[in-house]
């Protein structure tokens, strides 16, 4: 069952999990509906893609610098909502998971097999794997972190991306609301410490803004590709696109072949 999850096709999936597909809705403007939506029915490698990419579409995003590392919040943020609701979840159960994007808020809910119920936090969780196949696949692709972690980082991120906290409501419904700042509204990271300090750096490299216009043209390039096109070697594109990933400039979503580049600026 996981590898169907997993790798399937919809068609296979839905006659194993008939009720298997996650709801993603945006609702800012048209309250009564939606103002964007997304039912998604692959599985769950190429759901991942989708639900984040449709997470970055409707929020904003700034990079921090995080115990030394630049980081995307958004991007951090979006991980974690993501990789929570797809493994965590009860898959035989007909009820929908759902991921809704509004105003000042996302929220998910998906069926559970709960071992209590109530509100989670810091002090009182204790991470059990509800499928453990499927959570230890994503840790070994790098989409999810190892068992536990998720709570930690979005209690870490989401604070200092909108100065909240998320609320993690386990029972038979398991239901997730993580604060975001509304669309245009300044971002609460104007406050300086030894935690986390606003990038504003900007690329001066002539190699690394030739790179990002040709990966806004077609993010699907590869470094031999870019390579031809700059004219120099591959291994100087890696080195170029290591730099920009380390910037937080850009970020690769998927494997070398298949995948692309997700462009930050």
């Amino acid at each position: 069952m996981a590898c169907i999850l997993l790798f399937g096709k919809p068609e296979t999936i839905q006659s194993c999990v008939p009720g298997y597909k996650t709801d993603a809705i945006y609702r800012v403007e048209n309250l009564d509906r939606y103002d964007d939506r997304l039912i998604v029915e692959n599985n769950l490698m190429e759901s991942y893609n989708l639900l984040i990419d449709f997470i970055k579409k409707h929020t904003d995003d700034k990079f921090f610098l995080i115990d030394g590392v630049n980081v995307s919040l958004r991007t951090a943020i979006a991980r974690e909502i993501v990789s929570n609701l797809l493994v965590h979840r009860e898959f035989k159960s007909a009820f929908p998971a759902k991921l809704i994007i509004e105003k000042d808020r996302i929220w998910t809910e998906n069926w559970s097999r709960t071992q209590w119920k109530g509100r989670i936090s810091l002090e009182n969780f204790t991470p059990y794997p509800k499928n453990p196949i499927i959570a230890k696949f994503f840790v070994n692709i790098g989409y999810a972190d190892s068992l536990g972690s998720g709570v930690r980082n979005l209690y870490k991120y989401t604070k200092i991306y909108s100065d909240a906290e998320p609320n993690f409501e386990e029972g038979d419904v398991f239901r997730l609301i993580v604060p975001m700042r509304p669309a245009g509204a300044t971002l609460t990271g104007g406050r300086k410490n030894n935690e986390v300090t606003k990038v504003t750096e900007k690329v001066t490299d002539v190699t690394e803004k030739r790179i990002i216009e040709l990966l806004k043209d077609n993010s699907k390039y590869k470094t031999a590709e870019l390579a031809e096109m700059l004219g120099i070697s591959r291994k100087t594109v890696s080195i170029k696109l290591k730099n920009l990933k380390d910037k937080g400039i850009v970020e690769r979503v998927g494997s070398d072949r298949k995948g692309y580049w997700n462009i930050y600026l």
